[in-house]
């Protein structure tokens, strides 16, 4: 909560949507613009990086960084949706030409408003995948591990990990994990962060044991066929 350098301190002449673009641009260029090494030592960058765009203050202009970037291959708005018992979960909606859908998250075509496509997610269950990670011991299959073996490293991460508590939910024949906030005005921002992490990781193709669905294959058709139900 009390940070010495704020955005506006490191732009200072700038307004707030000045601020928050300088702020993104900085950022995006100390993590999506240069290679990170691997464990084995090999070199990889960043594929895919969602931004929160949930913030109406800072909406229109993370749309408009995410077009301008030369990033703009890699980044992404991304809205996290409240998904609870009584709504209408993500498997439900009818998928429209264009669209692409994974797991709790899709990508609509629709770009009339802002020209950028964007994803939207179900908070609950990504928040709800995330916890089960952590809690899979190390060196199980789907295991969420944290890097060195200080605890005082990752005290901050912790405390926004655990900043906010779950709810078994029933409503419309279903049962889900109804995420809130322990304390009001806590710090959660690292928890949406990884959220968000878990999002873009599946939506680059890495999927969970478990977790994945086949399409249903679709009958083959001849030429003859379709030209029959034309007529």
């Amino acid at each position: 909560r009390d940070i010495r350098r704020t955005l506006a301190d490191a732009a200072p002449r700038a307004g707030l949507e000045g601020a928050i673009y300088a702020g993104l641009e900085r950022l995006s260029d100390r993590t999506v613009g240069r290679e990170w090494r691997r464990d084995d030592g090999a070199m990889v960058r960043i594929d895919r990086c969602l931004i929160d765009a949930n913030w109406g203050q800072s909406s229109d202009v993370v749309y408009q960084f995410c077009r301008q970037s030369k990033h703009a291959g890699v980044i992404m708005p991304a809205h996290g949706r409240y998904v609870g018992a009584s709504s209408i979960p993500f498997s439900d909606y009818k998928r429209k030409r264009g669209d692409r859908v994974g797991l709790n998250w899709r990508i609509p075509l629709d770009t009339a408003r802002r020209s950028v496509r964007h994803t939207l997610f179900d908070t609950n269950f990504w928040k709800s995948f995330v916890h089960a990670r952590l809690a899979v011991a190390m060196g199980d299959p789907g295991c969420l591990s944290l890097f060195g073996c200080q605890n005082d490293q990752h005290r901050l991460l912790a405390a926004h990990l655990t900043s906010e508590y779950r709810v078994k939910t029933e409503g419309r024949g279903r049962t889900v994990d109804e995420w809130k906030l322990r304390l009001d005005g806590a710090d959660n921002h690292w928890l949406d962060c990884l959220v968000g992490c878990a999002v873009g990781v599946s939506m680059e193709g890495a999927v969970l044991f478990g977790t994945d669905s086949k399409p249903a294959d679709r009958p083959r058709l001849r030429l003859s066929q379709l030209q029959g139900a034309r007529r």
